[in-house]
This record gives structure tokens, C-alpha cells and sequence, in this order.
């Protein structure tokens, strides 16, 4: 199945067969969902592949008991922690100079990217940072943030999306189906993965293989003409 035959066939299921979906093709898909374009390359996100029991009941009642998480042969977690930074900051650093990158690179991993993810004890140094963004603004295209712990997280969950979208993606290459659930409860979810809350749950996606009455009807899109703008 080629890229736009996978697009094109990735739904969201609402319900899914009794039968099992293979761990292989999960893994497979976590793989493709590492390999997702991310922010300075931070990879400040994790995923979470609920296999226990015993977690896995409480994550259905987390979702809300909703049908595609009920019904799922897996339940994959994806999250995003700005923390996350220090964790890959020493290894894309070693990396940078083992590869003889530019010494932008190394200076931009070692300075840039923990002033670009420190917002201080309730976004202390946001104000500094937003008046360091404007003024130099002033003067030439700048980026205006992220300054707020806020924007710092929007950064990290962005990125984290993007891995939501690879990961369902292979999953439909490989002939499965996914939900990407929106509707549960955060707080609830973190307790039951044992997360802090620093770390915020981007999306719960279930995995297996379509029911027939897991398909709502056929998809609806806005016109291309509505959404995309082509500036000639």
C-alpha cells in the first residue's frame, strides 16, 4: 500500500473487531511515529503502550468507557513533556560533535534550546523573554515565543501530534484502524500511567482491526477550495 492509499483508507473507528491486531504492526508503527519531524529535535515526547490489564481497564474507564477504546485490540498513549529537553539535550549534543556539525549546531543544543524551554516557577522569565522578542522584532523577522510555560508545552504538544500522525498512518499501511481519542480524562490517565503533571496526554489512540458499525458513514471534508489557498 503506498502513502496516499494509507491516507485515504485511515478512518476513525468508533469499534473494532474481536480479533487480535499483531504486536509486530504496533511496534512497526511506534517505530514510524519516532520518526515524526519534531521541534529542534527534542523529542520531548513518549508513548505508552498499554498491554497490562489491569492498566488497560482503567484506561477504558479514563476514555470514558467510549466504544473505541472498550473494543481496542491495543490502547497506545502519546504524551509531550517540555521537560524532556534535558533528557535528549547531552545526546544531541555528543551527537553534533561526533558528526563535525557546524559549531552553530553544538551552541544552538548547548544555549538556544534550554532558553527556548525555561519559562521559570510560573512563567517568571516570560515577560523578559517577550520583551527581548519584541524589541529585537523591532528591527527583523524574529520568532515571538515560546515564552509562557504555556507556549513552551504548545511546542512539545505539536510536536507530539505530528507522531499522533505517523503512528496512524503505518497502522493503516499495515491493514489496521485507529481512533484518535480526544475525549478522556487527563488527570485520570496520568494517575493510571503513573505520569506527572508536567506531562500532558496529546492523544489515547486505539488499534485494531474495523468493525463494520465502527465506520459512521462516509468522510466529509470541506471543499479544497474552501481550505486551500494557493497565493499566485
Amino acid at each position: 500500500m503506498d502513502f496516499f492509499e494509507a491516507v485515504q483508507r485511515r478512518r476513525s473507528v468508533r469499534k473494532f473487531k474481536p480479533e487480535l491486531f499483531p504486536d509486530a504492526h504496533v511496534r512497526q508503527a511506534l517505530t514510524a511515529a519516532t520518526k515524526a519531524p519534531n521541534s529542534s529535535n527534542t523529542q520531548t515526547w513518549d508513548f505508552y503502550w498499554v498491554k497490562n490489564p489491569d492498566i488497560k481497564k482503567k484506561m477504558v474507564s479514563a476514555c470514558l468507557s467510549q466504544s473505541a477504546a472498550r473494543t481496542a485490540a491495543h490502547l497506545v498513549v502519546v504524551t509531550a513533556n517540555p521537560k524532556n529537553w534535558r533528557r535528549s539535550q547531552k545526546p544531541l549534543v555528543e551527537w553534533a560533535k561526533t558528526s563535525k556539525a557546524h559549531p552553530r549546531v553544538v551552541e544552538y543544543y548547548e544555549k538556544l534550546v534550554p532558553l527556548m524551554y525555561t519559562a521559570g516557577i510560573l512563567s517568571v522569565f516570560a515577560p523578559l523573554k517577550w520583551l527581548i522578542f519584541f524589541v529585537i522584532g523591532l528591527f527583523r523577522p524574529i520568532m515571538r515565543g515560546p515564552a509562557t510555560r504555556r507556549d513552551i508545552q504548545e511546542v512539545a504538544i505539536k510536536s507530539a501530534a505530528l507522531a499522533c500522525e505517523n503512528f496512524v498512518l503505518a497502522i493503516s499501511a499495515l491493514g489496521g484502524a485507529t481512533c484518535m481519542m480526544e475525549g478522556f480524562d487527563e488527570w485520570r490517565v496520568r494517575r493510571a500511567l503513573g505520569l506527572s503533571y508536567s506531562t500532558r496526554v496529546v492523544m489515547v489512540i486505539g488499534v485494531g482491526y474495523p468493525d463494520e458499525a465502527g465506520i459512521w458513514g462516509p468522510q466529509f471534508r470541506l471543499p479544497e477550495a474552501e481550505v486551500v489557498h494557493v497565493l499566485d
